[in-house]
């Protein structure tokens, strides 16, 4: 592989962001090309558990300038109501994804990132050179990164197996004024879907829930959902009549796939969202797609001309499949059994019996705090 040190990172969201920022210190030259401006409210829950903290600090990129909620404690409950609370093990911070991609942003060209607001109409590879057709004139690169989320054209354009199978999932967020404990994320489920609460660092409440789309799509508008579906759960129907909606309107996305993604495809190492996705109810989404920025990047300076594309290909998958592949099914096992009212009710159970089981069951989903890497200087 020819090391050429200009890479391009396509998608400018919190793992792009936060890999440019890696390769930047280890001496890369990186263009981040991201079609949409900052700061830019994004579907999201908003909660980041506190395993990525080190590896921030290490980037220079320590989120706590940003004043975020620290939070220690969990709340689950069932769709009948029942509740049960714990100490999250590691615990986190509530920072919106406005203010936190925008952070990244602006520390990523301060380093001297080069950051363009294009948006790309398509991607070839040949000859190892990748070719990125934008609205604005065509870039070349030897790697390329993809971070391009949850859901994009280009996933279209790069034929994923994904993208062509329908997914039922939507997911709806808004910010919203109101009283709500700083130190608390809550996990409320309703029928046929879960609903994620907490604070951010503006002091609003963050409430972003998913929902199967067939479902949602019965009835005339969101308002009217959220009345007949998510207020026969208690606590959401007190939050949601206790709170004043602080956006125009909330945001929505549909078509959310937890279905397996490629890694890698057509020779773009996929990172973030554009990698996999974990159901929101595991609530680490956000960490996960830092891990994944910073395994590509650590990579790419192990092996970046020094091994073939092939060979840095197979390692990333390596590699990300190893922290993350039984994180990804156990979410998808607790989604399934959360969504069935009645086994919702029997874990409930059991977890007010046992109610050390919970703290265990979140470990499973979270990572250890990360080891930054040895210093580039």
């Amino acid at each position: 592989m020819q090391a050429n040190n200009n890479i391009i990172i396509a998608g400018g969201g919190l793992a792009g962001l936060t890999c440019a920022l890696h390769l930047l210190k280890a001496g890369f030259e990186v263009t981040v090309i991201e079609k949409n401006t900052y700061p830019q409210h994004k579907v999201c829950g908003e909660y980041i558990s506190n395993e990525v903290l080190p590896y921030l600090q290490w980037l220079d990129a320590d989120p706590g300038i940003l004043q975020p909620k620290e939070i220690t404690r969990l709340q689950v409950s069932t769709v009948k109501g029942r509740q049960i609370e714990c100490n999250l093990p590691l615990g986190g911070f509530g920072l919106s994804r406005a203010a936190f991609d925008h952070f990244l942003y602006s520390k990523a060209l301060n380093k001297g990132c080069k950051i363009l607001n294009e948006k790309i109409l398509d991607i070839t590879y040949s000859g190892q050179t990748f070719s990125l057709k934008t609205n604005q004139r065509t870039h070349h690169t030897p790697l390329l990164i993809g971070a391009f989320g949850k859901r994009s054209s280009l996933d279209k354009k790069l034929n994923r197996h994904f993208i062509n199978q329908q997914s039922p999932w939507l997911a709806v967020k808004a910010h919203y004024r109101g009283e709500f404990d700083d130190n608390l994320v809550a996990l409320h489920n309703f029928r046929g879907g879960y609903c994620g609460v907490s604070k951010v660092e503006t002091n609003l409440i963050n409430i972003c829930y998913l929902t199967a789309y067939d479902q949602f799509k019965k009835y005339q508008n969101m308002e009217d959902f959220q009345q007949q579906v998510l207020f026969k759960n208690k606590h959401l129907k007190y939050l949601f009549e206790h709170t004043e909606l602080a956006f125009e309107s909330p945001l929505s996305i549909a078509q959310i796939s937890f279905e397996k993604k490629e890694l890698v495809k057509d020779h773009i190492l996929m990172i973030g969202d554009a990698a996999g996705l974990i159901h929101p109810l595991c609530g680490n989404g956000m960490g996960m797609a830092i891990h994944s920025a910073k395994i590509c990047a650590e990579l790419i300076v192990q092996q970046y001309g020094i091994v073939d594309q092939l060979q840095l290909e197979k390692s990333y998958s390596m590699q990300w499949k190893a922290n993350f592949g039984q994180r990804l099914a156990f979410g998808k096992r607790l989604s399934s059994l959360l969504l069935k009212e009645t086994l919702s009710d029997m874990a409930m159970s059991t977890l007010i019996r046992f109610p050390s089981l919970l703290p265990q069951m979140i470990k499973r989903t979270h990572g250890q705090p990360l080891t930054p890497p040895p210093s580039y200087d």
